[in-house]
């Protein structure tokens, strides 16, 4: 009888590639982003995004854009990121990095601000950085003033 050979679900490879991260200890933001920009899929744009959180319990989480022939279809890397955190069972985020080679650090597209936003206080830092090292850093509350919010669904 032959053994059959079972693949891991892209979420499954994601969460272990995870867990990876969290067994090295502290490793900091901007090497997790860094690293994960590299398996982008950007082969329309050719413009590599990677995207790295620390929740509030301390692990690490990154997510790199992922582009589709149907250009909607794309995800970005902050998305991503926030996918693998809650694959893993977390909701806080106490951080965030995202890393672009650009002349000019990239700041989240508006859906993506909301969907950090989601799992964030108004005060969790964003840091948005090139790969020439040329950065900014924002709080959630100033980079989406006004967000959409349960506080919003509370008549509902």
């Amino acid at each position: 009888m032959r053994k059959r050979a079972f693949l891991l679900h892209p979420v499954a490879l994601r969460v272990r590639f995870v867990q990876l991260i969290k067994t090295e200890g502290h490793m900091s933001l901007l090497k997790a982003a860094t690293s994960v920009r590299e398996n982008a899929h950007a082969p329309y744009s050719n413009f590599k995004v990677g995207a790295a959180l620390r929740t509030k319990d301390g692990n690490v989480y990154a997510g790199c854009n992922v582009e589709n022939i149907a250009y909607p279809e794309g995800t970005c890397a902050e998305a991503g990121a926030i996918a693998a955190m809650c694959a893993a069972g977390e909701r806080e985020i106490a951080e965030v990095l995202v890393i672009a080679d650009a002349p000019l650090p990239v700041t989240p597209c508006g859906g993506c601000r909301q969907k950090l936003a989601e799992f964030s206080e108004g005060d969790v830092q964003i840091t948005m950085t090139t790969t020439e090292g040329n950065s900014m850093t924002m709080s959630m509350e100033e980079l989406l003033p006004g967000a959409f919010a349960s506080k919003h669904m509370e008549n509902t």
